[in-house]
């Protein structure tokens, strides 16, 4: 039996997120996964906030990287950060509601290129990050 692209995209996702300590930890949640497309969210604590009251731009990257990292497995095949960025736009505030959606642009062989963006449940821009990515040998879930 073979598995269509969605199924793939959900199955790995199901299978990095029982190993992502870090994304639950930060309490992020997978919203939406599909093939080079992952939607993750994290409301925005106490503990997350600056000295100027505004979220950590380290945990706005935080919530980007783990989306750009679902996007760039959902074909199950392993793939690693290789080179990321990010602009800060507007604040994150606390008690906000954080949603990162990551897009693939370009899937090659060997690496790829996804652009996240970062907003508030209002809809605001928060910032934009865009991630490359390489893959490394293997595959999150056994092929059918």
């Amino acid at each position: 039996m073979t598995r269509d692209a969605a199924e793939v995209a959900q199955a790995s996702a199901d299978a990095m997120w029982a190993e992502d300590k870090a994304s639950r930890a930060m309490g992020m949640k997978v919203e939406k996964v599909g093939p080079g497309l992952a939607v993750l969210s994290m409301s925005v604590g106490d503990n997350m906030v600056n000295g100027h009251g505004f979220c950590h731009g380290g945990y706005i990257f935080s919530l980007a990287d783990s989306a750009f990292a679902f996007a760039c497995n959902s074909h199950n095949q392993r793939h690693v950060a290789q080179h990321c960025q990010i602009s800060y736009l507007a604040p994150g505030r606390l008690g906000m509601r954080l949603i990162a959606e990551a897009r693939e642009r370009h899937r090659g062989e060997r690496s790829g290129l996804y652009d996240v963006t970062v907003r508030c449940e209002a809809g605001e821009v928060i910032a934009e990050f865009r991630g490359h990515s390489r893959s490394i040998p293997g595959t999150l879930v056994p092929q059918a």
